[in-house]
């Protein structure tokens, strides 16, 4: 007899991205598909010892149940890394632990979304955001971006038209589009949410990764600014793009009341995130190993998407059109279709991985009217000798 699935699968596909990694096993490809963190960066050395410290002092705490809202002592730790970057009123119970951001966008669409209801995401966005609001029956409605993030005049007219349960955004070097909200536009948003009483869910997992200048300073940060805006905000960060994705660490910060509906719903998922895990992660702050990391992270990083940056200006030239980023993981790139040459992504990501390269083609990140000519190109887990062979494989698939 065939199973009977629930009818919310009806509304998702698997993962693009995970598909493609299945065409991954050819010898000598170079793939630049991944939105990973490179492994080569972790700090091995500095969470060996957060980890015996974590069992040295309170092995017992360490390895037994935790609290499902979070391990105390990481909320502390998290709540003092969120105020060194502007956060300064952010207590440790207005935060939960979560595994990994991901969980935290889970819990978002669990408490907030009924069948029917609209949400607005940016176009592109984070593929499996889009997955994860359509499980749970979202109308998903597109908000065009630029290279300074989100356009809010846009933005306030969809606003205005749809009234959705909330606006999800990725303002700071976002999946995939590489965009970094400025200034102006990040005080638009928090004062839209405020006149237009609609929640704003911020998700924040690459804002540390800059390669010049400090970014703006979060949604979160730019609240206390706001009067009443911090009551409409959502704030979702992680340690796995700039510790590790392994561990997986990550938190919310919400409304009181949101944040009581989220942590009854995480009850129900896994009882609470790892408690060695976060044990680890507590550690490893508090050592005050994490500032030299990131340094260090973000100087490969740079250099990483400067050469891909260079690589493709020289290599395919007019045929392609991008934002070099300032921060972040990738490369959200565009054909012209200059010269004749192939103006789709999906027909160029095919060509490509028959001249031995992978990236993951635009379409999927839209929820709506996608771009086909659009690509996403991960600088992070390639050394700079492959990207410049990657580049150069790309011009040959044109």
């Amino acid at each position: 007899m065939p199973l009977q699935f629930a009818d919310r699968l009806n509304n998702v596909e698997t993962s693009a991205i995970r598909e493609l990694f299945k065409l991954l096993g050819k010898p000598g490809i170079i793939s630049f598909a991944g939105g990973f963190p490179d492994s080569a960066m972790f700090d091995v050395d500095g969470i060996r010892e957060a980890s015996n410290a974590a069992l040295s002092q309170d092995p017992g705490a360490a390895l037994q149940y935790g609290a499902t809202e979070g391990f105390g002592p990481l909320r502390e730790q998290l709540a003092h890394f969120m105020a060194q970057k502007g956060a300064k009123d952010v207590a440790a119970d207005q935060l939960i632990v979560t595994t990994g951001s991901q969980q935290g966008l889970d819990l978002i669409g669990k408490t907030m979304i009924s069948p029917g209801d609209k949400v607005i995401v940016e176009g592109p966005t984070f593929l499996a955001t889009i997955q994860c609001f359509r499980l749970y029956g979202a109308e998903l409605i597109s908000a065009p971006v630029d290279g300074h993030g989100v356009k809010t005049d846009e933005l306030e007219k969809l606003i205005a038209e749809h009234k959705p349960k909330f606006v999800y955004l990725i303002p700071t070097f976002g999946n995939p589009s590489g965009a970094l909200m400025n200034a102006e536009r990040r005080k638009q948003v928090l004062e839209m949410a405020v006149k237009h009483q609609t929640l704003i869910v911020e998700d924040d997992p690459y804002g540390d990764l800059y390669f010049g200048e400090t970014p703006p300073p979060s949604l979160l940060a730019l609240s206390s600014t706001v009067p009443g805006s911090r009551e409409l905000l959502v704030h979702c960060g992680s340690l796995s793009k700039v510790l590790s994705p392994g561990l997986r660490v990550g938190w919310m910060v919400a409304p009181a009341e949101l944040l009581g509906k989220a942590t009854m719903c995480k009850q129900f998922s896994d009882a609470h995130t790892s408690t060695f895990a976060q044990a680890t992660a507590a550690q490893y702050l508090l050592a005050g190993r994490m500032p030299a990391t990131l340094d260090k992270v973000r100087a490969v990083y740079a250099q990483r998407a400067q050469t891909m940056g260079d690589a493709l200006r020289r290599e395919l030239g007019d045929a392609v059109e991008f934002v070099q980023p300032q921060g972040g993981l990738f490369v959200w790139a565009r054909l012209t279709g200059a010269g004749g040459k192939v103006n789709d992504g999906n027909a160029f990501a095919k060509r490509a991985i028959d001249n031995g390269v992978a990236f993951v083609p635009g379409t999927p990140f839209f929820c709506a009217n996608p771009d086909h000519a659009t690509f996403r190109l991960s600088f992070a887990t390639v050394g700079e000798d492959k990207i410049l062979e990657g580049v150069s494989r790309l011009a040959k698939a044109l």
